[in-house]
């Protein structure tokens, strides 16, 4: 495969997989279990929980900063060229991304301790895929533009930057309430990936300049490398049927810990500043893939400067010199493009969430018809409030460094029956993103739906971004 190809279906998918992994609605909303794998020092007052397989759990984010459908699709009487020319080519730039998210619980359970009911467990599995695609800027420019007529600009090799993944994460949890005011909680995982491809170091620059001896020339130091794992095997299996192996048969070995592995924990607290005002923070997937089976390497490294052939007529045609495979030859010694099957290491998108709330109003009671041991929610104390709000800050480790979100909340329950939250978000999406949502306690079953970008669904073709969430769990409260 040519690294040209190789370049365009990576960068192709990591558009198709067109936001961060925020999930600010989630977050610290105790009525609702998957808030535990977001924070797993949350406080609980569950006594034991189960999901609804594959349906407790299912999240979509996606979403770009550079522009919108409609820039290029409005029926404006504008020529789509031009658009593309100015929206795309010249209106974005290499801190412009493309970039989405995915996440399928298969199951999640926790329990209470019989032996200290200060302790609960919980643990499941989910299937996750997260991509990420920068704006390679000088990349498009070269290829749209041409040098011919750009003397002495360097072409950043650098904006190519993209990286995703498809895995399923096997997780155990451990939530303890220290004390009336403190609980902590810590999260171990395994991950086991189906598949990866990254391109996020790359280095150099291509330049034309003057020549002396001919019109142009042109230099290239590049170090590019382009690593993937799990790619090549599914190709190959969708290629060839008659070779014995099946698509449904690696994805299934590659679920239960068939494929390239790695390790990865969550940490996280909740404190008790006084009655009515709580404190939260968690770091999320501190962890690693190694990656040993099915891997392969692309890489462009070396420098190298060309005035092009100097070709003496007719001395030269006459003689067939051989002077254009002397050429090329010498190039590839410069500059290698080499293939190569070797190990690796990746690391997680490591997330951060802090909160600061605030409670207010009455104080809410047992709901007994309700099939509950005790309140919803509530906190370390074991109370719970009509109305609540507060801040949240949000920041995940991108290739480009890391990108942060701020959002206010206002949550309003409907006693022990339902919890609505609000939120207001500010990140490199929008400084207008609305989001609601809501959990539905109906006797033992609960149930949420959660979405963002509120504004964004009355014009979806004018919206960089769309979120949502929704799950139903079996749920038995109370610690006793």
């Amino acid at each position: 495969m040519r690294l040209r190809y190789f370049l365009l279906c990576i960068l192709m998918l990591g558009a198709t997989m067109s936001q961060s992994q925020n999930k600010q609605l989630l977050y610290d909303f105790n009525e609702v279990p998957q808030a535990l794998l977001l924070n797993p020092g949350m406080t609980t007052n569950f006594k034991w929980y189960t999901g609804v397989p594959v349906l407790s759990g299912v999240s979509f984010q996606a979403g770009n900063s550079g522009f919108v459908s409609n820039d290029l699709f409005a029926n404006d009487g504008i020529d789509f060229n031009t658009k593309f020319r100015d929206k795309i080519i010249n209106g974005m730039d290499y801190k412009d991304e493309l970039s989405g998210t995915y996440q399928i619980e298969l199951i999640n359970v926790g329990y209470r301790s019989k032996k200290n009911d200060r302790v609960f467990y919980s643990f499941g599995a989910y299937n996750e895929g997260d991509a990420i695609g920068y704006y390679f800027q000088d990349y498009a420019l070269l290829a749209y533009v041409g040098n011919t007529n750009e003397l002495n600009k360097k072409y950043d090799l650098s904006h190519l930057k993209t990286r995703g993944e498809i895995l399923n994460v096997y997780h155990f949890g451990i939530n303890k309430q220290v004390s009336n005011q403190l609980s902590v909680g810590f999260r171990g995982k395994v991950y086991s990936s189906f598949l990866n491809f990254n391109s996020t170091n790359n280095k150099g620059y291509f330049v034309t300049t003057e020549g002396d001896r001919n019109l142009l020339n042109a230099t290239l130091d590049a170090d590019i490398e382009i690593r993937t794992s799990g790619v090549f095997e599914l190709k190959d299996a969708i290629d060839d049927q008659s070779n014995g192996s099946s698509v449904p048969g690696i994805l299934t070995k590659r679920a239960l810990f068939g494929g390239n592995l790695g390790l990865g924990l969550d940490l996280g607290f909740t404190y008790n500043l006084d009655d009515r005002t709580v404190l939260t923070a968690s770091v999320l997937d501190v962890g690693f893939i190694y990656h040993s089976k099915d891997v392969r390497t692309y890489s462009l490294k070396g420098s190298a400067s060309t005035e092009g052939l100097e070709v003496i007529l007719p001395e030269d045609i006459i003689n067939g010199t051989g002077q254009w495979r002397t050429f090329v030859d010498d190039l590839k010694a410069l500059v290698p493009y080499e293939v190569e099957s070797k190990n690796f290491v990746t690391f997680r998108s490591t997330k951060l969430y802090a909160s600061l709330r605030r409670d207010f109003g009455k104080q809410i009671g047992s709901l007994k018809d309700c099939y509950c041991t005790s309140s919803v929610g509530g906190n370390s104390n074991g109370s719970i409030f009509k109305n609540s709000y507060g801040a949240q800050l949000y920041a995940i480790n991108r290739p480009r460094g890391p990108q942060v979100a701020l959002t206010a909340f206002y949550q309003h329950r409907l006693g022990n029956f339902m919890s609505l939250k609000s939120t207001y978000t500010i990140d490199k999406y929008s400084f207008a993103n609305l989001g609601l949502g809501a959990s539905i306690q109906a006797g033992p079953v609960n149930m949420y739906l959660m979405t963002d970008n509120l504004i964004g669904y009355t014009n979806l073709a004018n919206s960089k971004y769309a979120s949502f969430q929704f799950g139903i769990n079996i749920i038995s409260w109370g610690k006793n």
